[in-house]
């Protein structure tokens, strides 16, 4: 009689930190243009597929709303927070709203200052 050995699984569990942050685009006009100027940052990856468009970063990334609406050849103010969040299906890490952007932030300690998390120790 042979004994078998499981080999161990790719997919296992892995409770590290990943220092990443992203969301997931509808791959549609929009979401394509959104994903050109966020490429243009360098610590940010895009992966298209067929029905979204992957934009992943280490560490932060800013959506910039005035860069994007120019880039869609809208007047500044025309990507907003709505415009964002309509393109955008799901997302992981921290993200804030503000005014002018939306920000990413893989770590909950970086995103402190506009999410109110409590740093102290108890």
């Amino acid at each position: 009689m042979t004994a078998f050995q499981a080999t161990e699984s790719p997919f296992k569990s892995d409770n590290t930190a990943s220092n990443k942050c992203g969301v997931t685009l509808m791959n549609n006009q929009v979401g394509s243009v959104v994903a050109k100027v966020m490429n243009e940052q360098e610590n940010v990856t895009i992966m298209p597929l067929p029905s979204m468009i992957r934009v992943d970063a280490v560490g932060r990334m800013d959506f910039v709303y005035d860069d994007i609406s120019e880039a869609l050849g809208e007047e500044q103010g025309f990507f907003d927070a709505a415009e964002f969040e309509e393109n955008m299906s799901t997302h992981y890490g921290r993200m804030v709203h503000l005014d002018d952007r939306t920000i990413m932030f893989a770590s909950p300690e970086e995103s402190a200052e506009y999410t109110g998390f409590d740093l102290a120790e108890r």
